[in-house]
């Protein structure tokens, strides 16, 4: 019973404006802004949006979003 509760928790999708951190590949899709072009942002020092998990690149939704927001080009 607890493994079934546990595998239905697994295939909960959470939408993407409720996710505290999102993936290159959610955020491409989510702001309609390449990979290659949000990779190059990433690699740039003091990128307010980055957070490391190891040697995983994850992206903070709400900094990304108030990135966009002051900005009028990327």
């Amino acid at each position: 019973m607890i493994e079934m509760e546990s595998q239905e928790m697994a295939k909960q999708i959470i939408p993407i404006w409720e996710k505290v951190a999102i993936t290159k590949e959610e955020a491409a899709s989510y702001s309609h802004i390449g990979i290659n072009k949000l990779e190059e942002l990433l690699k740039v020092p003091g990128c307010p949006f980055v957070l490391y998990v190891g040697k995983k690149k994850l992206i903070k939704r709400k900094e990304f979003e108030s990135f966009i927001a002051t900005h009028r080009a990327i």
